[in-house]
């Protein structure tokens, strides 16, 4: 069929650069301020979702969108808007979550209903009098049917709110294996209301853990290894640039955890470089447009597709010579697992998820950019390596008795490096503990952040 999308808003045509971040107020103007041509504001991952991250957050952008927003460091420097800012998308949270502060008929709230709707009663009609709209990002869907139930959102929403049908556009992450297999479905869901599709890519590694977790000849090596240039996720990249270009809507590339590396010139510009070759990946391929995590990396991915991409987008580049398969999404990398990559699995998801109760969501970790979907990698892995008694490289297979072991050596790593005020004030030995439950336990718990919004205000 030759059906596409409707037509583009003028001011999301051009998305070569977007940002990334949660929404407390620095990092709103930072963001705003950039250089880049989007900054998407996340309720989701990058988020704590505790009761006053999600207000302060929606206050915050409220006031953004009337160049209302100051703010003041502890250093007593002023932070305000430049003249000239990025367009705003927001990212909600997804289905799973609920809003725990909000009850309707004793029920708590769909979390991403109650940052959808707040921020759309709140700004859409100032966002159209200044010439933009309610734009969003649409996480973790998995099928046609969930964009089908976000579409008939949108125009209830708009009819209740007064706006025009089509007002509102919404970007689906592609971040689940699932979703991958139902592109032109969830675009035809959502055909009036298109802005795309990106590649979630942190989310889609975890995602296709998760899916094949009971599968001992689906287990991916150390999570370093899994790279876009490995077979399975460069042919989902290929499949959803050949897909929304089909549609006639933007192919947005994903996201590049790195960070700059104070202090250390040579390792800051080893970062830089990854990041540049993963942007060049990106554009050669077909992408209309990248994420990044820091506003010192903009320069970069700009500089990147600015060259490679002068034009606003490149949707009239149709990639018709891909042929992807189930065989090609599904077909597993070679790849060793390792106690280092064991190790680092454990540091890095119990370092997050102490950040993430602590009410930090973005945790800057090894010069990289954690979110929860970095960390859902790590635990998921470690489940599906014990369950299986994979093998290291050493011949030992990852047994319970071992991810104990490590977990134990890693936390009294963690008390050194932080020091034993710092280690005794935070909440290492909670994370720890919901960590090794959900690594050990015989039931895999979905998502990590339904058991841990129990522990947060």
């Amino acid at each position: 069929s030759k059906w596409t999308v409707a037509p583009i808003p003028r001011d999301l045509q051009d998305r070569r650069t977007e940002i990334t971040g949660p929404t407390d107020r620095k990092m709103i103007i930072n963001a705003l301020n950039s250089g880049a041509s989007m900054f998407m504001a996340d309720f989701e991952d990058a988020n704590s979702p505790t009761g006053r991250n999600m207000i302060e957050g929606q206050r915050n952008l409220r006031d953004a969108i009337r160049r209302e927003i100051t703010f003041t460091g502890p250093e007593g420097k002023q932070y305000k808007l430049d003249e000239k800012t990025a367009v705003l998308l927001v990212r909600p949270r997804g289905w799973h979550l609920v809003e725990k502060h909000f009850i309707v008929d004793d029920q708590p709230i769909s979390g991403g209903l109650f940052d959808f709707g707040l921020y759309l009663f709140h700004n859409s009609k100032e966002l159209i009098r200044r010439g933009s709209g309610p734009y969003f990002y649409l996480p973790k869907l998995e099928s046609h049917l969930e964009a089908r139930l976000w579409n008939d959102v949108f125009v209830f929403a708009q009819d209740r709110v007064g706006i025009p049908q089509g007002t509102i556009r919404a970007t689906v992450l592609i971040e689940t294996i699932l979703a991958a297999f139902e592109m032109h479905e969830i675009l035809w869901e959502l055909r009036d209301h298109s802005a795309g599709l990106n590649c979630g890519r942190w989310d889609y590694i975890f995602s296709f853990i998760k899916k094949f977790r009971n599968r001992p000849d689906f287990m991916l090596p150390n999570r370093a290894q899994v790279t876009m240039t490995v077979h399975f996720l460069a042919s989902y990249v290929d499949l959803l640039i050949q897909t929304c270009h089909k549609r006639g809507i933007h192919a947005m590339g994903g996201m590049a955890a790195q960070i700059p590396i104070k202090n250390d010139p040579e390792a800051n510009e080893r970062a830089l470089e990854k990041v540049r070759q993963d942007k060049l990946r990106e554009v050669k391929a077909g992408h209309d447009g990248t994420w990044v995590a820091h506003p010192g990396l903009v320069p970069v991915a700009k500089q990147v597709f600015d060259e490679y991409m002068p034009q606003p987008n490149q949707i009239d580049r149709k990639r018709e010579e891909v042929r992807v398969s189930a065989k090609d999404l599904l077909a597993i990398p070679d790849g060793s697992i390792t106690e280092d990559g064991l190790r680092l699995n454990v540091d890095v998801g119990i370092q997050y998820l102490e950040a993430w109760l602590r009410g930090n969501g973005a945790v800057p970790i090894y010069n990289l950019m954690e979110d929860a979907a970095t960390s859902e990698i790590s635990r998921a892995q470690v489940w599906q390596w014990a369950k299986h008694g994979a093998k290291l490289e050493d011949g030992r297979p990852v047994s319970p008795e071992l991810v104990k072991q490590t977990i134990a050596e890693e936390l009294a790593k963690m008390r050194d490096r932080f020091g034993a005020e710092r280690f005794d004030k935070g909440k290492f030995k909670l994370a720890a503990e919901l960590f090794e439950r959900m690594m050990l336990s015989g039931e895999f718990t979905e998502f990590l952040t339904l058991p841990a919004y129990d522990y947060l205000d």
